[in-house]
């Protein structure tokens, strides 16, 4: 027996079975007593992951190279898979709803995988919007060494009778185009190869989040799917990193810190990121046992940074270049050089190289911003940061957030006031935008409702209306903001505010919105008010109505529309707020 087996005496009954797979594996047989290492990927019906095979392969090949090659103490697993489904595909549909759950279903079978294996190691290749925030959910539960490589971004698509540039969002914003030839053009032409959505949308705001909590190393995030360092290059570099943290003894926690955590939260703001990365980040800090919104930053802090850090990149959905755009011009490590130059990040957070982040930008030398795709601090693409948080009487609990960099028309002196226009469900929105459009009127508030984390449940993104509304704006020159208990795709543009709670399923200030009711956005306040509900006759009335209409209807509500399967019911019963999250686990701790 190896001296690396670390066990004495054999077990038949629970070995003979690991025998078999690492002869099956092709391994060695007396490593089967080792810390079990592996590689774990993200499957789905969807481009999004079509590559993720492929480096899965190459990474479990790199793992068993350096495992002969060093006479490692380690049994190398087999890989393991966790599912998603297509957010650009099921935009606008009932099956919307199961975007956000599965990030929870992601964390739990990776959570089986991990816990049930007794993981010691590994490496995880995600793709998506959703897999990649419940994989670095379960990693930071599991605890032990571990590294994530994003599988990368889809190239941008042309049209081949114009020369534009198109993707999944312009297809979206085109869906309600009189030409009927545009639209196949640019269904057919949008999306060439595979990978994860290209522009500044939720699957690189979240690459983005989680190379800075130290997860993954910088270069590796910018590259396309299709770029063949992430089978050539990146699977030794990635297990240099899972033995360095091994050797070291580093965990995902020692690097995950609230420092971190800012850090991660300010690049997203400085890439003008997805709305989402309010949800992500204090689910991913919910795991990692730290309450994003106390030991991280509050939603003062958060605002105060939106106002300081500007936008640095020209990209997509509120510019004009793509994520293989920014990789041409140097990639991620430019905008964290600029970022640490200028004494915007702490450059002393440790990271998945052994090295702290100022240490690893030090080593990969970016080039300086080339002023085009990626901008400087002194002369930035947007002087202030995208996101932002508001709060009053619609948000009495602050949450409520606003995509600034997206912003196109209706903010004047810092306010929006319009009248609400109210839809107690996407699907009657849609159908209006569809049908009548012409009933939308500049200066209008539409409001979607019933569609939050336990109302829809499952919290669906708008992408398809908030682009209908974007491309309605356009054509007709007016101004149509939006607000929801949903939440938004990174890939919407428009004056959008999302994640308004508490939500209209529990009975929140947004169930009782009437329309024509005023409502006011004040920018330099930070609030989202309605002028009816500021009246404490009119606001109690309304609810004792509202609850009137739950409790005959045996507590809920009737415009809460009914679910039956399991995965449904679950998360109705156990979403937290959207401000916690809206994860299925208890939001302060880390069970599940």
């Amino acid at each position: 027996m190896s001296e690396s087996s670390g066990r004495d005496v054999w077990r038949p009954g629970q070995d003979c079975q690991a025998v078999a797979t690492a002869l099956a594996l092709g391994q060695d047989v007396d490593r089967i007593h080792g810390a079990p290492w592996g590689v774990v990927g993200t499957l789905g019906d969807s481009i999004c992951y079509v590559g993720v095979n492929d480096k899965v392969d190459a990474i479990h090949a790199a793992m068993g190279r350096r495992i002969a090659e060093r006479d490692l103490p380690v049994r190398l697993l087999a890989p393991n898979y966790s599912g998603g489904i297509s957010d650009g595909q099921r935009n606008g549909t009932p099956q919307m709803r199961y975007s956000l759950i599965g990030r929870e279903t992601t964390n739990d079978g990776l959570s089986l995988h991990f816990e049930g294996s007794d993981i010691r190691g590994v490496v995880a290749v995600v793709a998506c919007d959703k897999p990649p925030v419940g994989t670095t959910a379960a990693i930071m539960e599991r605890n032990v060494p571990a590294v994530v490589l994003s599988d990368g971004s889809i190239r941008p698509g042309t049209d081949p009778l114009t020369g534009e540039t198109i993707d999944l969002v312009s297809c979206f914003q085109v869906a309600g185009d009189p030409d009927a030839a545009k639209r196949e053009r640019w269904a057919r032409n949008a999306c060439p190869g595979h990978g994860s959505c290209g522009g500044m949308f939720t699957y690189n705001t979240m690459q983005t989040f989680i190379a800075l909590l130290g997860l993954e190393p910088l270069h590796m995030v910018s590259p396309a799917s299709e770029d063949p360092r992430r089978t050539e290059v990146f699977p030794e570099q990635l297990v240099d990193c899972l033995e360095i943290m091994t050797q070291r003894a580093i965990t995902p926690r020692d690097l995950a810190t609230p420092a971190a955590f800012r850090n991660a939260t300010i690049v997203a703001i400085a890439m003008g990121g997805s709305t989402n990365v309010l949800l992500h980040a204090p689910e991913i800090a919910r795991a990692t046992g730290i309450d994003f919104w106390t030991e991280v930053m509050s939603q003062h802090d958060f605002n105060q940074l939106s106002r300081t850090v500007p936008v640095l990149i020209n990209a997509r959905p509120f510019g004009k270049y793509s994520m293989v755009d920014i990789d041409a011009v140097g990639g991620l490590p430019v905008i964290v050089k600029e970022l640490l130059d200028h004494g915007v990040l702490d450059g002393s957070t440790l990271t998945c190289t052994g090295e702290t982040l100022a240490e690893q930008v030090t080593r990969l030398d970016p080039p300086a911003p080339d002023g085009e795709v990626v901008l400087g601090v002194a002369t930035p693409f947007k002087p202030t940061g995208g996101l932002r948080l508001l709060s009053g009487n619609l948000a009495p609990n602050g949450g409520a957030v606003i995509k600034l960099a997206g912003v196109e028309t209706g903010i004047v002196d810092n306010r929006f006031v319009g009248r609400a226009r109210v839809f107690d469900s996407e699907r009657d929105l849609l159908s209006a935008l569809v049908d009548t459009p012409d009933i939308f009127a500049d200066q209008d508030m539409v409001v979607i409702r019933y569609e939050g984390p336990r109302g829809a449940p499952g919290m669906p993104e708008m992408l398809d209306p908030t682009s209908r509304i974007t491309a309605l704006c356009r054509r007709k020159g007016i101004s149509v903001a939006l607000m929801t208990d949903a939440r938004f795709s990174g890939g919407s543009v428009g004056l959008v505010i999302g994640h308004v709670g508490p939500e209209a399923a529990l009975g929140g200030p947004i169930a009782l919105i009437e329309d024509g009711d005023t409502i006011t956005v004040d920018l330099d306040h930070d609030t989202l008010d309605s002028a009816e509900l500021a009246d404490s006759a009119t606001f109690e009335a309304r609810l004792r109505r509202w609850q009137d209409e739950a409790a005959s209807h045996g507590g809920e509500h009737p415009l809460v529309r009914p679910v039956t399967t399991r995965l449904l019911r679950r998360m109705r019963a156990a979403a937290a707020t959207a401000l916690e999250g809206a994860g299925m686990a208890t939001p302060s701790g880390t069970q599940r």
